[in-house]
């Protein structure tokens, strides 16, 4: 009786399983072919992402030390040019905010003869023109461009600043290859250029321009 019970509850366990599926070798050779192509594409895209990485890591470590040469380079010109400009004092770039290069600020501080060092806001409308004149100069002398417009620059400067600022735009043109157009009024920075066009409003509405060399 024991052995009867066991051989019906074997039956009964056996038709649980189902019909025998005589595909199922071929089915498990065709899952584990998918799933080593499976483990492929997820290697490729790991070692993909590795490669790219290690790319963006280089690309930032060339960056941040080219940046910092830049930087470099801009912020002597730009001393000396403040300098010049201004017939004294001291004026510097400094990288602020955050220790990458990358990701950080840009803030100028400036002394004018006979002030305390003080940020470009702080300046008078003269003195924030010549220095911003002396950072676009230094950048040009660092990076030098066929072509600089100026427009009207130089209306807040004084007589001494916009003789200053000239001086250092026809030094500047004979030291590199830039040509500098100049939007001005001022009959001083006229005096030194090269070149004058100007424009003449004989009447309302009506407009003519005259040359002289």
């Amino acid at each position: 009786m024991a052995v009867e019970r066991a051989l019906e509850r074997l039956k009964v366990e056996r038709e649980r399983l189902g019909a025998v599926n005589l595909r199922a070798e071929e089915e498990q050779a065709e899952l584990s072919e998918k799933l080593e192509d499976l483990v492929r594409e997820r290697d490729d895209i790991l070692d993909a992402i590795r490669k790219l990485r290690g790319a963006i890591q280089s690309l930032n470590r060339e960056g941040r030390e080219r940046l910092l040469a830049a930087f470099d380079e801009v912020n002597d010109q730009f001393q000396r040019l403040f300098i010049h400009l201004f017939g004294g004092g001291t004026a510097e770039l400094q990288l602020i905010e955050s220790d990458d290069p990358l990701e950080a600020g840009l803030e100028i501080l400036a002394r004018p003869p006979g002030k305390k060092p003080q940020t470009m806001t702080l300046l008078s409308g003269g003195e924030q023109a010549l220095t911003a004149m002396a950072l676009i100069f230094a950048v040009f002398l660092t990076n030098p461009a066929p072509i600089c417009v100026l427009d009207e620059v130089d209306a807040p400067s004084t007589i001494t600043m916009s003789s200053a600022t000239a001086i250092c735009w026809t030094r500047m043109a004979e030291t590199t290859q830039t040509r500098f157009i100049v939007i001005t009024h001022n009959p001083i920075t006229m005096a030194r250029m090269d070149r004058l066009f100007g424009v003449t409003m004989a009447e309302q509405g009506s407009r003519s321009l005259f040359r002289s060399i």
